[in-house]
């Protein structure tokens, strides 16, 4: 064969990809096979039975985002079946709790293929958006809440730059599909007013999906200020001052521990 009619990354770039993206950028695109499985482990009988939104079947979820584009922005969208959807969570992410999760896992299972982006607002977005007081609440750096989310096997890639209110600039520059948003965000009174006019510009073309709120979250765990009683079984432990100091062996040899021949064989 003439090696000299093979394209080469640069003849790729050029003729299928005028985005000039490189061979090795483009392939990434199909790092999920369509209708291939995300293994998940199975959730506590606990679980299903509190929280409303454990139990959602990939199916199910994707049934539900159906009839919401079905009906979006008073016309119907079409639901994308047959490629990956580039679908997009933005947020704090200051504590990756339970309700966060499953937002994430409705916004991952929304179709059958999806490319999952998450963008973490910035401290300073954080400081300026809540008027002085956000960013001192955090508990968490920007740095290290990224690293976080980059350990959520949902995620598939992490935007650090995220954008307060979302625009049509902003979409096109990360070729974003749909804005996963909560169900009530717009009714909620702590939600900011200035990123629900971005989403509700994307709403009226039809490019937001909605996620279940999950109901029985616990908002926060009261832990008794006394210290439970211990029955007359349970075994006694020395306080601090009642330890007998720790005397090393006469030559300096190490501590003669039953066990200790045998991990220094293994």
């Amino acid at each position: 064969m003439d090696t000299s009619s093979v394209l080469s990354d640069e003849d790729y770039d050029v003729i299928s990809n005028p985005g000039q993206r490189s061979l090795e950028s483009s392939v990434t695109d199909f790092g999920h096979v369509l209708g291939s499985p995300t293994r998940e482990i199975p959730p506590t009988d606990a679980a299903r039975h509190s929280l409303s939104t454990v139990s959602l079947t990939p199916a199910d979820i994707q049934a539900y985002v159906r009839t919401a584009l079905s009906t979006a922005a008073g016309r119907g969208v079409k639901y994308p079946a047959d490629r990956t959807v580039r679908v997009y969570v933005d947020g704090v992410f200051d504590a990756l709790d339970a309700g966060r999760m499953l937002r994430l896992r409705q916004a991952k299972l929304s179709f059958a293929s999806v490319h999952l982006m998450v963008g973490v607002f910035p401290d300073e977005a954080c400081h300026v958006q809540g008027g002085g007081g956000s960013a001192a609440a955090l508990k968490h750096p920007h740095l290290e809440r990224c690293e976080a989310l980059r350990h959520v096997k949902w995620v598939d890639e992490i935007v650090p730059d995220a954008p307060w209110v979302l625009d049509d600039a902003f979409m096109i520059s990360k070729r974003i599909d749909y804005v996963a948003l909560e169900e009530g965000s717009s009714v909620n009174p702590e939600f900011d007013k200035e990123r629900l006019k971005g989403y509700d510009e994307l709403k009226k073309i039809g490019r937001v999906i909605p996620t279940r709120r999950t109901f029985g979250l616990v908002s926060k765990l009261t832990i008794p200020s006394s210290p439970p009683s211990h029955s007359a079984d349970a075994t006694p432990y020395k306080s601090t001052s009642e330890l007998e100091p720790y005397t090393p062996q006469q030559g300096g040899g190490p501590l003669a521990l039953p066990w200790r021949d045998s991990v220094e064989r293994c």
